[in-house]
């Protein structure tokens, strides 16, 4: 495919052909300013506007999943830990008051407990004084809560060694006294046993520890913190939870107001803080899809920052007054995955079910070849040089570049179309060849990279044989969702940004069992299984590596997933707008450092 036709494809997609209906206005004389100057000194100095895309889940520390309700939580409640700055690896206190290590005997010498000094003096929004027993009740609602597809599984995995408190048949599956032993206060501290050593505890803990008032969340009909109710708070509706739209953090900032039908969330500065106040009074978050209107609101000064996409950024970054800022995404997407037991039932996306040029069988991506014949038919570097403009790396796996100390010697596909005719000949005993197939993959609305990324493919596989027929079908993404888990979807193309910065946050999801993509394909490898857990154990960062690469290594032979590019992430800001740092793992912006220049 030339360079010409990735374009076409990309710009095909449909929200970006209604935001390119603007652009030969803009281009023409930047139309929203004729007859405006652009904005030269900020508005509301202490107010800052920033416009983004995707919609507010919830408030509710132990519920979202998703980054801009995880950008808001970031900043209304705080952790045990976090990291320095841009940091990835410079863990420091912040709820507590030490970082745990094994030199200051906070790490017991097994590696299956951790010690940690809650800070003194710190308030709650509400005036309350946070103490330890608000740090464990937090900790415990965030395991109990284990709301299905949330991200409790992130601590339960290491503290239970379980990924859910249910087991298949939707049963409980966990006893309360074990987590209430888990999880103790020892006078000032809070100690956290584990199930087995996991290396990446700090890193997990300085993402995922966010501390709520116990007493303001029970008086509003929380869990009240016995073992005999917890049950009922156990995989609850959203809505459920008075943290749905409230909060009581010790963050910076604190909720002012939350429209939802407006999709306008307010922040205001939490006078009380711990630390010196933030600098900026009130924080306005919109969700505004729409690029062209990001775009003319920050041209006027309407808006301060805003989320940029890759290819739009020539666009903005011409604008008087407007600075882009590139930052690191520890991201691997689009990817493509392969079903391995595909449900047949009344599924129009295998057509005939049958190896009969009309369809595919449910098993059909078990057989090697023909995923590698798939692998061999993406255009990788196409696709990295016309779509994401240079602004990404290949991904030669699912771990992105950073969290290993080199990935350089890996082996990985690129666009062959020879090798793919190879093993598409071979696969199912040259039946596939012979016969052809059609099916349908599938991407997520509102995705136009994955979306483009199924058409690159689509294409380059049809070319190989006119018996090779590929559909491609866009759903909302509660039905993707729903669809991803009960295979039905043969291909389907999705990503992961990290949860915290360690290899094992992309090993498990994509390559373990229990992980989430796996069981989405219905694939297992108990090998695999084991080096995966042995990596996470293992203490030593060459030995860690290493396994991660052999790990990785598997993926390539099996050709379990097509991996792309690993983006990097773009905002606009306006040129006043102060003390910007871009951290990948606060999923986010966080607000306390920012001001306005007047």
């Amino acid at each position: 495919m030339g360079r010409c036709c990735t374009w076409e494809l990309f710009f095909k997609s449909a929200r970006l052909r209604r935001a390119f209906g603007f652009f030969s206005a803009i281009l023409a004389g930047f139309f929203y300013l004729s007859g405006h100057e652009a904005a030269a000194s900020p508005p509301r100095p202490e107010t800052l506007v920033y416009l983004h895309i995707g919609d507010l889940s919830s408030l509710d520390p132990a519920y979202p999943y998703d980054a801009i309700s995880q950008s808001v939580i970031l900043n209304l409640y705080e952790t045990l830990l976090t990291y320095e700055g841009e940091s990835l690896t410079q863990i420091v206190p912040l709820l507590a008051a030490e970082v745990p290590s094994a030199k200051n005997g906070l790490i017991s010498e097994d590696g299956r407990s951790y010690s940690f000094p809650i800070r003194r003096g710190v308030r709650f929004q509400d005036g309350s004084p946070m103490g330890p027993e608000d740090v464990k009740y937090s900790l415990m609602r965030f395991l109990l809560t284990d709301r299905a597809g949330g991200p409790s599984s992130l601590l339960l995995r290491p503290i239970l060694g379980l990924d859910s408190t249910r087991g298949e048949d939707g049963g409980i599956q966990v006893r309360f006294e074990d987590i209430n032993r888990a999880i103790e206060v020892r006078g000032d501290r809070v100690v956290v046993h584990l199930a087995r050593p996991f290396a990446p505890f700090l890193s997990l803990m300085a993402r995922w520890s966010y501390v709520m008032s116990r007493s303001w969340s029970q008086g509003h009909g929380e869990w009240d913190g016995k073992g005999e109710t917890w049950k009922k708070y156990n995989n609850p509706k959203r809505e459920d939870s008075y943290s749905f739209n409230h909060a009581n953090g010790t963050g910076p900032f604190q909720l002012e107001s939350w429209d939802r039908s407006a999709k306008q969330l307010v922040l205001k500065r939490n006078e009380r803080y711990w630390r010196r106040p933030a600098k900026l009074g009130r924080v306005i978050l919109k969700t505004i899809d729409e690029f062209s209107t990001r775009r003319l609101m920050l041209e006027a000064g309407d808006a301060d920052l805003i989320d940029l996409p890759i290819p739009f950024m020539e666009l903005v970054r011409a604008m008087p007054g407007v600075s882009v800022r590139k930052g690191r995404r520890l991201q691997t997407d689009p990817v493509l995955f392969f079903t391995f037991q595909i449900n047949p039932e009344a599924n129009p996306d295998i057509g005939s079910g049958r190896l009969d040029g009309r369809g595919i069988p449910p098993d059909f991506f078990q057989d090697e070849d023909v995923r590698k014949g798939f692998a061999y038919s993406f255009d990788y570097e196409g696709f990295l040089a016309e779509v994401f403009q240079k602004m990404a790396e290949r991904a030669v796996g699912p771990i992105p570049p950073g969290l290993l100390e080199s990935g350089s010697d890996l082996p990985f596909y690129r666009l062959d179309l020879d090798a793919a005719r190879r093993h598409f000949r071979k696969a199912w005993g040259g039946r596939v060849w012979k016969k052809g197939f059609e099916f349908t993959m599938t991407y997520n609305t509102g995705s136009e990279l994955r979306e483009v990324a199924c058409q690159i493919l689509q294409r380059k596989v049809q070319s190989l044989n006119p018996k090779f027929k590929l559909h491609l079908r866009g759903v909302e993404w509660a039905v993707f969702l729903d669809k991803t888990q009960s295979h039905r979807m043969p291909i389907f193309g999705r990503g992961w940004m990290a949860d915290y910065p360690d290899p094992h946050n992309f090993a498990f999801p994509f390559l373990h069992s229990q992980g989430r993509y796996p069981i989405a394909q219905g694939y297992r490898n108990p090998e695999l299984d084991l080096w995966v857990e042995e990596a996470v154990e293992e203490k030593d960062p060459q030995r860690r590596g290493e396994l991660y690469r052999r790990i990785q290594a598997s993926a390539y032979r099996e050709a379990l997933q097509i991996y792309t590019v690993h983006p990097q992430g773009v905002r606009a800001m306006r040129d006043w707008v102060q003390g910007y740092f871009d951290n990948p793992i606060f999923l986010g912006v966080y607000f306390y450092p920012l001001s306005k220049r007047e």
